[in-house]
C-alpha cells in the first residue's frame, strides 16, 4: 500500500489499528515505509489524570522508531466522546493537550464544540452491532449523531430528519451560537489552530516534561531559540506548580478557562535559568 501511496505526490497513509504500542510501532516498519501515520489511540482509554497521561506520553515518544512522526487521537466513532468520558470542563484540558502535544493531531466531528454522547432511543438505533446483540451497550450511535450547525431545523445538518437524534441542548451547543462566546469551546479549538500556526515549536518542535504532580501535567516544546511550556490542571481546583526553567513563553489560553499567575523566585536576568512558580485555576465549562 505504502508504495502505491507515494506514486502521488500529497498522500498520507494512515492506519485504523488498535494495537499496544510495542505492536502499534511495527506498522511504521524498520525503514519507515509503512503507514505514515499509525493511529495512536492511547488516549482513548487512558484514565484522565495527570500522572497516567504523562506517563502515556512518555511511554509513546519513547517507543517511536527513529524519524517516525507522532500522532494523537482524541476520539473517534467507536468510542464515547471526550466531553462524556472527563466532563465539559476537563474536555477544555483535552483540547490543550490534543493541540500542543508533539504530532498530528485527528479531531472527531463535534469534540470542537463540546458534544457529548447523545441518548438513543430503542427503536431509533441503527448501529448493526447493537441491533444484532440488543440489551448490552454495545451501540456506538451516541458518538454518531449530527454535527450542530445552527439553530435551523434539523441543526442544519440536513432538510429532512436525520438518521439519529440531535442533544436536546443543540439549539445552544451549535457551531454558530458558540462561535459567538469569546470563552467557549469552540473559541478554545480557534486559539490553539491559532496558536500552532503562530509557533513553529508546536507544530515541529521537541517534547520534554517537565512537571508532574499534584494532577498537573506541564511539559516543553522547543526548536532552536522558542520554547513554550504547557500546564494542564487535571483537577477542579487551583494549583501551584514550581518549575525549573530557563527563558520560555507560557500559553496564554486563560481566557479559554485556565488562568496562570507567575512570579519569577530566582534568577537575575530574564535569560537565566530560574525557578517560577506558576498558579493554574481550574477550568470552567
Amino acid at each position: 500500500m505504502r508504495a502505491v501511496v507515494d506514486e502521488y505526490p500529497h498522500r498520507v497513509l494512515i492506519g485504523e489499528i488498535y494495537l499496544p504500542l510495542d505492536r502499534l510501532m511495527a506498522y511504521y516498519s524498520r525503514d519507515l515505509k509503512g503507514a505514515h501515520l499509525p493511529f495512536n489511540f492511547q488516549l482513548l482509554q487512558a484514565p484522565w489524570k495527570a500522572d497516567a497521561i504523562a506517563r502515556l506520553v512518555e511511554d509513546y515518544e519513547a517507543a517511536l522508531p527513529d524519524g517516525a512522526w507522532p500522532n494523537w487521537v482524541l476520539g473517534n466513532h467507536d468510542r464515547p466522546r471526550i466531553a462524556t468520558r472527563v466532563g465539559p470542563e476537563q474536555a477544555k484540558v483535552a483540547a490543550v493537550l490534543l493541540l500542543t502535544l508533539r504530532g498530528t493531531p485527528t479531531l472527531y466531528y463535534g469534540d470542537e464544540i463540546g458534544m457529548a454522547d447523545v441518548p438513543i432511543p430503542p427503536d431509533q438505533i441503527q448501529d448493526p452491532w447493537a441491533l444484532r446483540e440488543p440489551g448490552i451497550d454495545v451501540g456506538r450511535d451516541p458518538v454518531r449523531t449530527p454535527m450542530q450547525w445552527d439553530r435551523s431545523p434539523h441543526a442544519g445538518f440536513s432538510t429532512t430528519r436525520p438518521w439519529l437524534p440531535l442533544a436536546d441542548n443543540w439549539t445552544e451547543q451549535n457551531v454558530a451560537s458558540l462561535d459567538r462566546q469569546p470563552f467557549s469551546i469552540l473559541s478554545l479549538y480557534k486559539r490553539l489552530l491559532a496558536l500552532r500556526r503562530k509557533y513553529e515549536a508546536l507544530r515541529i518542535g521537541r517534547y520534554e516534561t517537565l512537571a508532574c504532580h499534584d494532577d498537573v501535567f506541564g511539559f516543553a516544546r522547543s526548536v532552536g531559540q522558542e520554547k513554550l511550556i504547557v500546564l494542564l490542571n487535571f483537577t477542579e481546583e487551583r494549583r501551584t506548580v514550581s518549575l525549573e526553567s530557563d527563558r520560555a513563553t507560557v500559553l496564554p489560553l486563560g481566557a479559554a478557562g485556565t488562568t496562570f499567575r507567575a512570579g519569577r523566585r530566582h534568577g537575575r536576568r530574564r535569560t537565566d535559568r530560574h525557578s517560577v512558580d506558576m498558579t493554574i485555576e481550574a477550568p470552567r465549562a
